[in-house]
């Protein structure tokens, strides 16, 4: 029987600068993100839309979540494996294109997780992990798509 998991999230319109959607000028494209007990998110649309460039767009979130899924589930996998990470940081590339008619699609993103390694893991296993880590991240698996992986491992230097 398969679990089901309820996520519920509330996006507040924060951009009403006293006529409303009057106009397309007329109104900013910023909102705040809440789930009960987390720290509020300060959102607004691509500078390209129209946004407030100092804060998140749906855009950085969707590829900062295919991005930090991943993470999780190798962090997870790596752990069960006895492979001992030091550091992880990922630069994430995702890549969208917008049609003549203003919509668009993502069609591409690209994880570049650069992984630290406590020395003597089995660099062969940790990277293997990577693979398993996309097969089992629940965001990836709901996109459609491609989610490329380009890892970079390295061997923490041994302190004597």
């Amino acid at each position: 029987m398969a679990k089901e998991h309820v996520y519920r999230i509330t996006v507040q319109w924060t951009g009403n600068q006293g006529s409303g959607t009057s106009a397309f000028h007329a109104y900013s494209r910023d909102h705040i993100i809440e789930a009960s007990d987390k720290p509020p998110i300060e959102g607004s649309s691509d500078p390209a839309f129209r946004g407030d460039i100092t804060r998140y767009n749906p855009e950085d979130l969707l590829v900062a979540s295919l991005s930090a899924c991943h993470m999780l589930w190798y962090l997870h996998l790596c752990a069960q494996a006895n492979i001992i990470v030091i550091s992880y940081a990922d630069d994430a590339v995702g890549i969208m294109e917008e049609d003549a008619h203003g919509s668009g699609r993502f069609t591409l993103v690209t994880l570049r997780p650069k992984v630290m390694v406590e020395a003597g893991a089995d660099l062969v296993r940790a990277e293997t992990l990577h693979h398993k880590a996309a097969r089992k991240c629940f965001i990836a698996n709901s996109v459609n798509f491609p989610v490329v992986h380009e890892p970079t491992l390295e061997v923490a230097p041994v302190v004597s």
